[in-house]
Order: structure tokens, then sequence, then C-alpha cells
């Protein structure tokens, strides 16, 4: 977990996907103020079964709404019943469950073995994911890097704040130590060194982003390997379901999330500190394989979990939940999950990863910009964009520049790497 006080969005966001930052501000005054007023929201009606008995109408029904793949007339991945933003659930005619009421814009719960997704609150919705965006870092990173391998730690990295292990500038550390770190205790520096171990954090980032895109991460945008709020980053509850998934077949990822402490080197010549795993489901929920906590005061509480009984295996995923309570709902959702796992209709399915060649030649191919969610409102973190005026628009937009770049620049306390 992580505390970044930096003023961001407090409610479901959705920027633009550009490459860089100065690019987003062009796209944004030169394409975005002009389009958005013409800009209109389709509707759809999620689909569902009876309600169950002693279920309340509320927790039966989805709203009707129309999620970011399909503004465009795209599909949606996984299944056109993940296109709302409601709770989205198919229940049985009778003798069903209600799904546990939870405090949080976006939830996903998922066999992970067929990839059904069993209910779903918000699933392509675009939000902040604080340190969830760590399991992104670490299945892409784990089956590139040798584990035995050490990483020189830079100032950059060594000053990340605020939630560390505290490495030291200068001092080189194993890769496997690393991914400990980063996973068990949210260390940010950790996370940074492992983008670093990459050749550069910013070769680091690109590579998250080809793997979000090769799993059909579409709503995955990452800036920071650690998941600290960064210009344009957003994922949603599905795609981090995604990320969830492919975790489970990364036996050091699985390892390390199940281990409930750990010994790490901090110092050359030192006793080794000993880490504590923070998600405290591992001694309290019965089939309990790891799970990932975030929070900043932007997003706030994240979390992406995972659990087997009777041979089946779930994964959850939330976000922007009421914190503390992160860990109590996802025990809940999934309770249900495994209670109504094989009774429910499933809403949607968890999409395999691309073939390779397909994610070559998409690579290759000029990248048409993603049309935005109308239900959203757009802007960069802390300065919004005045759309629909042109001309306002065009004369702020150095100053929009200037103002993010600056902002950013106070925070890491150097320039964003290139």
């Amino acid at each position: 977990m992580e505390l970044d006080t930096t003023r961001q969005p407090h409610t479901r966001v959705a920027w633009p996907r550009p490459a860089g930052l100065v690019a987003s501000a062009l796209a944004a005054g030169l394409a975005l103020a002009p389009a958005l007023p013409a800009a209109a929201t389709a509707h759809g009606a999620t689909a569902h079964g009876a309600m169950p008995r002693g279920a309340s109408a509320r927790a039966a029904t989805t709203r009707s709404a129309t999620a970011p793949a399909t503004a465009s007339g795209r599909r949606t991945i996984g299944g056109p019943q993940l296109a709302g933003h409601g709770v989205i659930v198919n229940y049985p005619s009778a003798g069903a469950m209600p799904l546990p009421k939870v405090k949080a814009s976006a939830y996903v719960v998922a066999d992970a073995g067929t990839g059904q997704v069993l209910a779903a609150k918000d699933p392509h919705g675009w939000y902040l994911p604080a340190s969830t965006l760590k399991v992104l870092t670490a299945i892409t990173m784990m089956p590139v890097l040798n584990p035995n391998a050490t990483v020189l730690t830079t100032r950059r990295a060594a000053n990340v704040e605020p939630s560390k292990v505290g490495l030291i500038a200068g001092d080189s550390y194993r890769v496997s130590d690393l991914f400990k770190a980063m996973l068990m205790i949210s260390a940010n520096d950790a996370a940074m060194s492992v983008a670093q171990a990459a050749g550069s954090v910013a070769k680091g980032v690109a590579m998250m982003n080809a793997e979000a895109h090769r799993l059909q991460a579409d709503d995955t945008v990452a800036r920071r390997p650690n998941g600290l709020n960064g210009p344009g980053q957003h994922v949603s509850a599905y795609d981090e379901a995604l990320f969830a998934r492919q975790a489970l077949s990364i036996p050091e990822f699985m390892r390390d999330e199940q281990l409930r402490t750990a010994r790490f080197p901090l110092k050359p010549h030192h006793k080794p500190i000993t880490l504590w795993n923070q998600n405290t489901m591992l001694q309290t929920y019965r089939g309990d394989l790891g799970g990932k906590i975030g929070w900043t005061t932007a997003s706030k509480a994240t979390f992406i979990g995972w659990a087997r009984r009777n041979g089946h295996t779930l994964v959850v995923t939330i976000l922007h939940c009421k914190p503390p309570y992160e860990l109590t709902y996802a025990a809940r959702l999934l309770d249900w999950g495994f209670d109504e796992d094989a009774k429910v209709k499933p809403v949607g399915v968890l999409v395999p990863p691309l073939p390779a060649h397909t994610v070559a030649n998409d690579q290759a191919q000029p990248q048409k910009p993603r049309a935005l969610p109308p239900p959203a409102k757009l802007g960069l973190p802390g300065v919004p964009l005045l759309a629909g005026l042109g001309t306002i628009a065009l004369a702020g937009l150095t100053a929009v520049t200037v103002v993010v770049v600056s902002r950013r620049w106070r925070r890491e306390g150097s320039p964003p790497a290139r």
C-alpha cells in the first residue's frame, strides 16, 4: 500500500491513450475539444435471470450503460453483458445466494480455470490501479529477467516515496529479492528497480503496456511500474482479472504471493531484514493463494486476489473501494463465487492472450486512437481540459503542459524518463 496525496480524480477516470504527455495535451487541445459536444451515448440493456428469493430488486438489476469498448461500435472484450456499469449477474430462477453488498466502484469475480466471469460491477470502467499495477509489472518482468541477476539501485529508485523497502542508491540487489519486496510489502523502490532491470524504467513500462495488449487488457495504460498515480494511467477490474489469471501460470509469482515472511539483504555484510506479507487473508481465508493490496488517496483501496477450494480457483479484483474493507469485501465475493460457481450463468469470459504473431502484427501497424467513453469526464490530473471551445483549449495548451510536467517533476525529483 502507499500514500500519494497528489490531487487526482476520485471517481471513474477516462484519459486519452497517447504515447507521451505532450502528445496528450496536443490531442486534447486539437481533437477532443471540437469532438466532444457531438459525442452520443448508446444504451443497451443487460440481460438478467429472475430475482432469487430474498434478493432485493437493486441487487438483481444492472443499470443500462455502454462500456468504453462499445462507444465506437467495437465489441466489448469478454462479452456484451460486460458493457454494463452497474452490478452484472445472471441469477437462476430460484435458490441463488444474492451477491454481497460491496462498497466499491468496480469489481470482478471469475473462475480462473474456465475463464467464466461469475459477476461484475462496471468491469470495463477506467480507474486508478495504485499498487495492484505491480501485478502487471511482475507478470511482465518475471518471464524475461534472470532471478539471480543483480540490479544497481539508481537514485531515482532509492528516492521514491512513500512505501519502500529502503534500497540504497549505488548498491546492487538480486532480481528475485526485488520481486519479493515488491509483491509482499508493495515496495515502490523495488518496483522501480525491477523496471530498470529491463534497461530503463521507460523500457520497462513500455514492456508492461505491450504485455497488457497481448493479454487483451485494452482498458490499461501503465505509466509507472509501482502503480503510483501517473498522467493517463488507468486499468479496469476486468483487465486486472486478466492479469490475475496470467499470474497463476507463473510459478515464481505464486510462490512469492504465498510467502508469509521473507528475508531481504538490505545492506551488504549486514543481517537481512524480515519482510511480512501485507495480505492477511493468507492467515484468515481458507484456500487463499495470495493477494495484492493497493491504496492512494485518489484510487482509494484496490485489490487483486486468488483462492482455491475443491479444485476450483477463483480470482477477484476490486477498484475504488472504501478502505479498509477491501479484504473483507474480497472474502465475501470469493465466498459467493465458490458457492455459486456452476450455478449462475456467467456474465462473460476472461479472454485468452493474443497469439504471438498477432501481437507482432498489431505493433507493426499504426494504432488508431481509441474512442473515449462518453459517461466519464476528460481530464489530466489536476488540470481539467475544456471541451467544446477549441480556441480556449488551444490558448491554454502550453500552460496545461507546463503545469502537469512541473508537478510530475516535483513529485519525482527529476524529469520523467524518456
